[in-house]
């Protein structure tokens, strides 16, 4: 039986690495198509364009990786039935139970892999990639909305018109007020430098102190600005909730609750982040249903587009809860796991089925 295991877990692992490599180089073709419209734009050139595709790769791995796990194992399950392994191995006594425990004890090297990914690897190069992308394109991140981004700090309230790409702030007003919700003073700054140890550092700053019966105005060409906001809570305009980490996630739903300021998008973000890897699991359970039902007539290449239509259905089911429960305002974890537990609903559900056959 050991002989056997190993064998399921070298094909398995095999297909979903086929699979998984034929994802990446899709979605990277289309990712280096959609860069080319900004080529010429400032220093932005074909090598910039590629190295932030490669950059993208891992976040592109960790997004498609369930997907991956899905066609993969129902691909190596059904060359298995096809040749009739999976019939030698139930007849050698081992049940569809033992079978599905061989395949979660499989799932746990995908389960690992994707909180790696998703943790250690894809965040921190998909920050580089961004910040590589404005550096080569001599461009900034512009909010959408023409009053630029707004944060809360306490009792400060602070517009940004832009972010750099070294995470330096440009366009700074820091409207501060008393415990009573007056304003007390105005600073409008040029640029912003963050260091460590000292904080922020603004320059060419202009204050407004507003002093009762009258109003001072002063020409500042530094200012030391204590505040607990840093260039990565800041950066979040740069990277897509999803695709941060989960203690960044954390450190940043912590801080806009403890402001008094909406953090669902980035709750719900939080909760995928946590159950995602365990995605691979019910991805892993689901493809064996399919792989035992009716053995005497194997179409792989059927069985293989169940897969990918079912990994489709995921991933829009995914996202689509994502955001309703974010408009909606849902629970957050339940936003985040509906999708996976449907999944895994159905996945035992098939199980039932084939048990009883």
């Amino acid at each position: 039986m050991k002989i056997a295991r190993a064998y399921l877990r070298r094909e398995i692992l095999a297909a979903v690495a086929m699979v998984l490599l034929a994802f990446l180089c899709l979605f990277a073709f289309f990712d280096f198509l959609a860069e080319l419209e900004d080529l010429g734009r400032g220093d932005y050139r074909l090598k910039h364009s590629l190295i932030f595709v490669l950059l993208s790769i891992p976040s592109r791995a960790y997004e498609v990786m369930p997907i991956a796990v899905l066609i993969g194992s129902l691909y190596a399950l059904t060359q298995f039935a096809r040749n009739s392994e999976l019939t030698v191995l139930r007849a050698a006594g081992v049940s569809t139970m033992g079978l599905m425990l061989t395949l979660m004890q499989i799932g746990v090297i995908f389960v690992a892999s994707t909180y790696v990914l998703g943790e250690y690897v894809a965040p921190p190069l998909e920050r580089v990639a961004q910040k590589w992308r404005l550096r080569s394109l001599n461009s900034t991140v512009r909010n959408d909305l023409s009053s630029g981004v707004w944060l809360r700090d306490g009792r400060l309230f602070v517009n940004v018109q832009r972010v750099s790409a070294d995470s330096g702030l440009e366009g700074v007003k820091i409207f501060d007020f008393d415990t009573d919700y007056k304003l007390t003073s105005i600073n409008v700054a040029e640029r912003g430098e963050y260091s460590p140890q000292q904080g922020w550092l603004l320059s060419g700053v202009t204050q407004t102190r507003f002093l009762g019966d009258r109003t001072e105005l002063l020409q500042m060409p530094e200012l030391r600005w204590a505040s607990e906001l840093t260039p990565e809570m800041i950066s979040v305009v740069m990277v897509n909730p999803e695709r941060m980490s989960i203690a960044r996630l954390y450190e940043y739903t912590r801080f806009l609750a403890a402001n008094a300021q909406r953090s669902g998008r980035y709750e719900v973000a939080l909760w995928k982040k946590l159950a995602y890897p365990f995605v691979s699991l019910v991805m892993m359970g689901l493809a064996l249903p399919f792989a035992l039902g009716n053995q005497r007539s194997v179409n792989v290449g059927a069985r293989v587009l169940t897969g990918v239509m079912l990994g489709i259905g995921f991933y829009l089911l995914n996202a689509l809860f994502s955001n309703l429960g974010v408009i909606n305002n849902w629970p957050a974890l339940m936003s985040a796991i509906t999708p996976s537990v449907f999944f895994l609903l159905l996945a035992v559900a098939l199980m039932w089925m084939v048990d009883r056959r």
